[in-house]
Protein backbone atom coordinates (compact mmCIF):
# COMPACT_ATOMS: atom_id res chain seq x y z
CA UNK A 1 0.00 0.00 0.00
CA UNK A 2 1.27 3.48 -0.90
CA UNK A 3 0.73 6.13 1.78
CA UNK A 4 1.29 9.85 1.23
CA UNK A 5 2.03 11.81 4.41
CA UNK A 6 1.22 15.53 4.42
CA UNK A 7 2.21 17.58 7.45
CA UNK A 8 2.23 21.20 8.59
CA UNK A 9 5.24 20.40 10.79
CA UNK A 10 8.18 18.25 9.79
CA UNK A 11 11.98 18.29 10.30
CA UNK A 12 13.51 20.56 7.67
CA UNK A 13 16.64 22.50 6.71
CA UNK A 14 15.77 25.30 9.15
CA UNK A 15 14.59 23.26 12.14
CA UNK A 16 15.62 19.63 12.56
CA UNK A 17 13.29 19.20 15.55
CA UNK A 18 10.07 20.58 14.06
CA UNK A 19 7.40 17.89 13.85
CA UNK A 20 9.81 15.12 14.80
CA UNK A 21 6.86 13.14 16.16
CA UNK A 22 5.28 13.19 12.67
CA UNK A 23 8.44 11.71 11.17
CA UNK A 24 8.26 8.94 13.77
CA UNK A 25 4.67 8.17 12.74
CA UNK A 26 5.82 8.08 9.12
CA UNK A 27 8.63 5.73 10.09
CA UNK A 28 6.16 3.50 11.94
CA UNK A 29 3.88 3.46 8.90
CA UNK A 30 6.83 2.59 6.65
CA UNK A 31 7.12 -0.75 8.43
CA UNK A 32 3.81 -1.85 6.91
CA UNK A 33 3.50 0.39 3.82
CA UNK A 34 5.39 2.35 1.17
CA UNK A 35 5.51 5.86 2.66
CA UNK A 36 6.28 9.19 0.99
CA UNK A 37 6.22 12.48 2.91
CA UNK A 38 5.44 15.71 1.06
CA UNK A 39 6.35 18.80 3.08
CA UNK A 40 6.18 22.39 1.85
CA UNK A 41 7.65 25.44 3.56
CA UNK A 42 8.12 29.11 2.74
CA UNK A 43 11.61 30.60 2.61
CA UNK A 44 13.39 33.78 1.53
CA UNK A 45 14.65 32.49 -1.83
CA UNK A 46 13.57 33.82 -5.21
CA UNK A 47 12.35 30.55 -6.73
CA UNK A 48 11.03 27.13 -5.78
CA UNK A 49 13.56 24.64 -4.47
CA UNK A 50 12.91 20.90 -4.43
CA UNK A 51 14.86 18.46 -2.29
CA UNK A 52 14.39 14.73 -1.98
CA UNK A 53 15.82 12.68 0.86
CA UNK A 54 15.52 9.21 2.33
CA UNK A 55 15.07 8.78 6.07
CA UNK A 56 15.34 5.06 6.77
CA UNK A 57 12.48 3.62 4.67
CA UNK A 58 10.63 6.93 4.30
CA UNK A 59 10.89 8.95 1.09
CA UNK A 60 10.83 12.68 1.92
CA UNK A 61 10.06 15.37 -0.66
CA UNK A 62 10.65 18.98 0.41
CA UNK A 63 9.29 21.90 -1.61
CA UNK A 64 10.54 25.31 -0.44
CA UNK A 65 8.50 28.13 -1.94
CA UNK A 66 9.28 31.88 -2.18
CA UNK A 67 7.34 34.76 -0.69
CA UNK A 68 6.74 38.22 -2.14
CA UNK A 69 8.72 41.17 -0.82
CA UNK A 70 5.84 43.52 -1.65
CA UNK A 71 3.86 44.01 1.59
CA UNK A 72 0.36 44.29 0.09
CA UNK A 73 0.96 41.23 -2.13
CA UNK A 74 2.78 39.08 0.40
CA UNK A 75 -0.20 37.13 1.74
CA UNK A 76 -1.71 36.48 -1.68
CA UNK A 77 1.58 35.42 -3.25
CA UNK A 78 2.43 33.22 -0.27
CA UNK A 79 -0.91 31.40 -0.54
CA UNK A 80 -0.61 30.92 -4.30
CA UNK A 81 2.96 29.67 -4.02
CA UNK A 82 1.94 27.34 -1.19
CA UNK A 83 -0.66 25.77 -3.48
CA UNK A 84 1.84 25.61 -6.34
CA UNK A 85 4.34 23.89 -4.05
CA UNK A 86 1.84 21.15 -3.24
CA UNK A 87 0.98 20.81 -6.92
CA UNK A 88 4.66 20.45 -7.86
CA UNK A 89 5.21 17.86 -5.16
CA UNK A 90 2.12 15.87 -6.04
CA UNK A 91 3.12 15.76 -9.70
CA UNK A 92 6.48 14.28 -8.69
CA UNK A 93 4.69 11.60 -6.71
CA UNK A 94 2.22 10.86 -9.53
CA UNK A 95 5.10 9.83 -11.80
CA UNK A 96 5.50 6.70 -9.69
CA UNK A 97 1.79 6.07 -9.30
CA UNK A 98 -0.96 7.62 -7.20
CA UNK A 99 -1.00 6.87 -3.47
CA UNK A 100 -3.66 4.55 -2.09
CA UNK A 101 -4.28 6.73 0.95
CA UNK A 102 -3.31 10.13 2.28
CA UNK A 103 -2.32 10.62 5.92
CA UNK A 104 -2.70 14.32 6.73
CA UNK A 105 -1.06 15.61 9.91
CA UNK A 106 -2.07 18.70 11.85
CA UNK A 107 -5.18 20.54 10.79
CA UNK A 108 -6.19 22.61 8.92
CA UNK A 109 -4.21 23.36 5.76
CA UNK A 110 -2.76 19.92 5.03
CA UNK A 111 -6.19 18.36 5.45
CA UNK A 112 -7.61 20.82 2.90
CA UNK A 113 -4.96 19.65 0.43
CA UNK A 114 -5.95 16.05 1.23
CA UNK A 115 -9.60 16.97 0.65
CA UNK A 116 -8.80 18.54 -2.73
CA UNK A 117 -6.89 15.42 -3.78
CA UNK A 118 -9.84 13.30 -2.69
CA UNK A 119 -12.24 15.39 -4.78
CA UNK A 120 -10.04 15.28 -7.89
CA UNK A 121 -8.56 11.78 -7.65
CA UNK A 122 -10.87 9.87 -5.32
CA UNK A 123 -8.08 9.08 -2.85
CA UNK A 124 -9.31 8.73 0.76
CA UNK A 125 -7.51 10.31 3.70
CA UNK A 126 -7.14 10.12 7.46
CA UNK A 127 -6.07 12.93 9.80
CA UNK A 128 -3.72 12.84 12.78
CA UNK A 129 -3.89 15.81 15.13
CA UNK A 130 -1.23 17.01 17.60
CA UNK A 131 -2.09 20.70 18.01
CA UNK A 132 -3.00 22.02 21.47
CA UNK A 133 -5.09 24.93 20.14
CA UNK A 134 -8.36 23.13 20.95
CA UNK A 135 -7.62 22.91 24.68
CA UNK A 136 -9.58 25.37 26.82
CA UNK A 137 -6.43 26.72 28.42
CA UNK A 138 -5.07 27.62 24.97
CA UNK A 139 -8.27 28.94 23.37
CA UNK A 140 -6.48 29.02 20.02
CA UNK A 141 -9.12 27.53 17.73
CA UNK A 142 -10.73 30.70 16.39
CA UNK A 143 -11.98 32.31 13.19
CA UNK A 144 -15.17 31.57 11.27
CA UNK A 145 -13.40 30.52 8.05
CA UNK A 146 -10.83 28.34 9.82
CA UNK A 147 -13.55 26.55 11.76
CA UNK A 148 -15.71 25.91 8.69
CA UNK A 149 -12.71 24.66 6.70
CA UNK A 150 -11.65 22.39 9.57
CA UNK A 151 -15.16 20.99 9.95
CA UNK A 152 -15.30 20.26 6.20
CA UNK A 153 -11.93 18.50 6.23
CA UNK A 154 -12.85 16.44 9.29
CA UNK A 155 -16.26 15.46 7.91
CA UNK A 156 -14.72 14.05 4.72
CA UNK A 157 -11.92 12.08 6.42
CA UNK A 158 -12.09 8.32 6.90
CA UNK A 159 -10.73 8.58 10.43
CA UNK A 160 -9.58 11.20 12.95
CA UNK A 161 -6.51 10.15 14.92
CA UNK A 162 -5.68 12.45 17.87
CA UNK A 163 -2.67 11.51 19.98
CA UNK A 164 -4.60 11.39 23.27
CA UNK A 165 -8.09 11.15 24.71
CA UNK A 166 -7.50 14.62 26.16
CA UNK A 167 -7.04 16.03 22.67
CA UNK A 168 -9.96 14.05 21.24
CA UNK A 169 -12.31 15.42 23.90
CA UNK A 170 -11.12 18.97 23.24
CA UNK A 171 -11.72 18.58 19.50
CA UNK A 172 -15.23 17.24 20.05
CA UNK A 173 -15.97 20.10 22.47
CA UNK A 174 -15.07 22.43 19.59
CA UNK A 175 -17.64 20.81 17.32
CA UNK A 176 -15.30 18.48 15.41
CA UNK A 177 -17.51 15.43 15.53
CA UNK A 178 -16.75 12.25 13.60
CA UNK A 179 -17.96 8.66 13.74
CA UNK A 180 -14.45 7.21 13.64
CA UNK A 181 -12.14 8.72 16.23
CA UNK A 182 -9.20 6.48 17.15
CA UNK A 183 -6.31 7.33 19.46
CA UNK A 184 -2.89 6.81 17.89
CA UNK A 185 -0.17 7.48 20.43
CA UNK A 186 3.13 9.11 19.64
CA UNK A 187 6.07 6.75 19.25
CA UNK A 188 8.95 6.01 21.62
CA UNK A 189 12.31 5.12 20.06
CA UNK A 190 13.14 1.42 20.13
CA UNK A 191 16.35 1.94 22.10
CA UNK A 192 14.35 3.01 25.17
CA UNK A 193 12.91 -0.50 25.30
CA UNK A 194 16.15 -2.24 24.36
CA UNK A 195 18.31 -0.66 27.05
CA UNK A 196 18.80 -2.90 30.08
CA UNK A 197 16.78 -1.66 33.05
CA UNK A 198 18.94 0.10 35.60
CA UNK A 199 18.14 -0.22 39.30
CA UNK A 200 21.22 1.42 40.75
CA UNK A 201 20.93 2.80 44.26
CA UNK A 202 21.65 6.48 44.90
CA UNK A 203 22.52 8.25 48.12
CA UNK A 204 20.24 11.03 46.95
CA UNK A 205 17.01 10.37 45.04
CA UNK A 206 17.47 11.47 41.45
CA UNK A 207 14.55 13.40 39.96
CA UNK A 208 14.57 14.18 36.22
CA UNK A 209 12.72 16.77 34.17
CA UNK A 210 12.96 17.32 30.41
CA UNK A 211 11.71 20.58 28.97
CA UNK A 212 11.60 22.85 25.94
CA UNK A 213 11.56 25.76 28.42
CA UNK A 214 8.29 27.34 27.36
CA UNK A 215 6.92 28.45 30.72
CA UNK A 216 3.38 28.95 29.42
CA UNK A 217 3.18 25.21 28.81
CA UNK A 218 5.82 23.55 31.01
CA UNK A 219 5.73 25.51 34.30
CA UNK A 220 9.30 24.60 35.24
CA UNK A 221 9.26 27.38 37.82
CA UNK A 222 6.58 25.43 39.68
CA UNK A 223 8.97 22.49 39.92
CA UNK A 224 11.69 24.77 41.30
CA UNK A 225 9.24 26.13 43.88
CA UNK A 226 8.45 22.55 44.93
CA UNK A 227 12.18 21.86 45.26
CA UNK A 228 12.55 24.87 47.55
CA UNK A 229 9.65 23.70 49.73
CA UNK A 230 11.04 20.17 49.92
CA UNK A 231 14.57 21.38 50.75
CA UNK A 232 13.18 22.88 53.94
CA UNK A 233 12.27 19.33 55.05
CA UNK A 234 15.07 17.18 53.66
CA UNK A 235 18.15 17.35 51.51
CA UNK A 236 18.49 13.78 50.20
CA UNK A 237 17.48 14.47 46.60
CA UNK A 238 18.64 16.19 43.42
CA UNK A 239 16.89 17.40 40.29
CA UNK A 240 18.39 17.20 36.80
CA UNK A 241 16.83 19.28 34.03
CA UNK A 242 17.51 18.57 30.35
CA UNK A 243 16.65 20.89 27.48
CA UNK A 244 16.78 24.45 26.31
CA UNK A 245 14.37 27.01 24.92
CA UNK A 246 13.12 30.58 24.94
CA UNK A 247 12.65 30.76 28.71
CA UNK A 248 15.80 28.89 29.73
CA UNK A 249 17.67 31.88 31.16
CA UNK A 250 14.59 33.10 33.01
CA UNK A 251 14.13 29.69 34.63
CA UNK A 252 17.83 29.37 35.46
CA UNK A 253 17.84 32.81 37.09
CA UNK A 254 14.72 31.86 39.04
CA UNK A 255 16.48 28.77 40.40
CA UNK A 256 19.31 31.00 41.62
CA UNK A 257 16.86 33.45 43.22
CA UNK A 258 15.24 30.57 45.13
CA UNK A 259 18.66 29.38 46.34
CA UNK A 260 18.07 25.87 45.01
CA UNK A 261 20.80 25.89 42.37
CA UNK A 262 22.94 23.55 44.50
CA UNK A 263 20.23 20.88 44.18
CA UNK A 264 19.29 21.49 40.53
CA UNK A 265 21.54 20.56 37.60
CA UNK A 266 20.86 22.12 34.19
CA UNK A 267 22.41 19.92 31.50
CA UNK A 268 21.17 21.73 28.39
CA UNK A 269 20.12 20.00 25.19
CA UNK A 270 20.91 16.30 24.80
CA UNK A 271 20.55 13.74 22.02
CA UNK A 272 17.76 11.14 22.31
CA UNK A 273 20.36 8.51 23.20
CA UNK A 274 21.78 10.74 25.94
CA UNK A 275 18.26 11.36 27.24
CA UNK A 276 17.72 7.60 27.40
CA UNK A 277 20.91 7.20 29.44
CA UNK A 278 19.81 9.97 31.79
CA UNK A 279 16.49 8.21 32.37
CA UNK A 280 18.39 5.05 33.27
CA UNK A 281 20.38 6.90 35.95
CA UNK A 282 17.32 8.64 37.42
CA UNK A 283 14.77 7.42 39.93
CA UNK A 284 11.65 9.49 39.19
CA UNK A 285 10.52 11.67 36.29
CA UNK A 286 8.70 14.98 36.91
CA UNK A 287 6.29 16.79 34.58
CA UNK A 288 4.46 19.87 35.82
CA UNK A 289 2.93 21.11 32.56
CA UNK A 290 -0.10 23.35 32.29
CA UNK A 291 -1.04 21.58 29.06
CA UNK A 292 0.16 18.85 26.70
CA UNK A 293 -1.61 17.04 23.88
CA UNK A 294 0.41 13.87 24.41
CA UNK A 295 3.47 13.79 26.65
CA UNK A 296 6.25 11.85 24.92
CA UNK A 297 8.55 12.29 27.92
CA UNK A 298 6.00 10.42 30.06
CA UNK A 299 6.13 7.57 27.55
CA UNK A 300 9.94 7.58 27.55
CA UNK A 301 10.04 7.44 31.34
CA UNK A 302 7.67 4.48 31.43
CA UNK A 303 9.63 2.72 28.66
CA UNK A 304 12.70 3.20 30.89
CA UNK A 305 10.86 1.57 33.79
CA UNK A 306 10.78 4.77 35.83
CA UNK A 307 7.78 6.08 37.81
CA UNK A 308 6.31 9.47 36.94
CA UNK A 309 4.90 12.41 38.88
CA UNK A 310 2.83 14.50 36.49
CA UNK A 311 -0.11 16.82 36.15
CA UNK A 312 -3.16 15.36 34.38
CA UNK A 313 -2.08 16.42 30.89
CA UNK A 314 -2.06 14.59 27.56
CA UNK A 315 -1.97 10.83 28.00
CA UNK A 316 -1.45 11.01 31.78
CA UNK A 317 -5.10 10.58 32.91
CA UNK A 318 -5.35 7.35 30.91
CA UNK A 319 -1.94 5.78 31.57
CA UNK A 320 -0.69 6.94 34.98
CA UNK A 321 -1.92 4.83 37.89
CA UNK A 322 -0.61 3.83 41.36
CA UNK A 323 1.67 1.16 39.90
CA UNK A 324 3.61 3.56 37.65
CA UNK A 325 3.30 7.02 39.15
CA UNK A 326 1.29 9.80 40.73
CA UNK A 327 -0.91 12.61 39.44
CA UNK A 328 -0.49 16.05 40.97
CA UNK A 329 -2.82 19.10 40.80
CA UNK A 330 -2.05 21.94 38.42
CA UNK A 331 -0.02 24.91 39.63
CA UNK A 332 0.28 23.70 43.23
CA UNK A 333 3.97 23.49 44.20
CA UNK A 334 3.07 22.46 47.75
CA UNK A 335 1.23 19.40 46.42
CA UNK A 336 4.11 18.59 44.07
CA UNK A 337 6.55 18.80 46.98
CA UNK A 338 4.36 16.34 48.92
CA UNK A 339 4.42 13.84 46.03
CA UNK A 340 8.18 14.22 45.67
CA UNK A 341 8.60 13.70 49.41
CA UNK A 342 6.59 10.47 49.21
CA UNK A 343 8.53 9.26 46.17
CA UNK A 344 11.88 9.68 47.91
CA UNK A 345 10.79 7.06 50.40
CA UNK A 346 8.86 4.78 48.03
CA UNK A 347 10.26 4.95 44.47
CA UNK A 348 12.23 1.72 45.03
CA UNK A 349 8.93 -0.15 45.51
CA UNK A 350 7.91 0.25 41.85
CA UNK A 351 8.29 -2.72 39.48
CA UNK A 352 10.42 -1.46 36.58
CA UNK A 353 9.72 -4.52 34.41
CA UNK A 354 5.98 -4.09 34.82
CA UNK A 355 6.16 -0.37 34.06
CA UNK A 356 8.12 -1.03 30.86
CA UNK A 357 5.84 -3.88 29.76
CA UNK A 358 2.78 -1.60 29.89
CA UNK A 359 4.67 1.05 27.89
CA UNK A 360 4.96 -1.19 24.82
CA UNK A 361 1.74 0.41 23.61
CA UNK A 362 4.03 3.31 22.57
CA UNK A 363 6.50 1.16 20.62
CA UNK A 364 7.07 1.25 16.86
CA UNK A 365 5.74 -2.29 16.51
CA UNK A 366 2.47 -1.44 18.24
CA UNK A 367 1.89 1.84 16.40
CA UNK A 368 2.80 0.40 12.98
CA UNK A 369 0.33 -2.45 13.42
CA UNK A 370 -2.37 -0.02 14.54
CA UNK A 371 -1.76 2.24 11.55
CA UNK A 372 -1.88 -0.77 9.24
CA UNK A 373 -5.34 -1.68 10.51
CA UNK A 374 -6.54 1.92 10.24
CA UNK A 375 -5.29 2.17 6.65
CA UNK A 376 -7.04 -1.07 5.69
CA UNK A 377 -10.29 0.12 7.27
CA UNK A 378 -10.00 3.50 5.54
CA UNK A 379 -9.48 1.90 2.14
CA UNK A 380 -12.42 -0.43 2.60
CA UNK A 381 -14.91 1.85 4.35
CA UNK A 382 -17.59 3.98 2.76
CA UNK A 383 -17.35 7.03 5.02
Amino acid sequence: MKILFLSSWYPNRYDAMEGLFVRKHAEAASRIANVTVLYVKNFTGDSFEIEEEKFKDVREIYIYYPESNTPFLKKVVKTLNWLRAYWKGFQLIRKEGLPDLIHANILTRTAIIALLIKWFYGIPYVITEHWSRYLKIRNGYNGWLRKRATELAVANAKAILPVSVTLQNAMIENGLNHANYQIVNNVVDDFFFQQELCNEKHERTQFLHISCFCEEAKNVKGILEAVKILKERRNDFELTIIGTGVDFQEVYDYAKSLNVIDSVHFLGEKTPEEVMTQFQHSDVFLLNSNFETSGVVIMESLASGKPVITTAVGIAPQVIHPDNGLLVPFRQPEALAEKMDWMISHHHEYDAQKIRKEAYIFSYDTISKQLGEIYKQAKGSSI
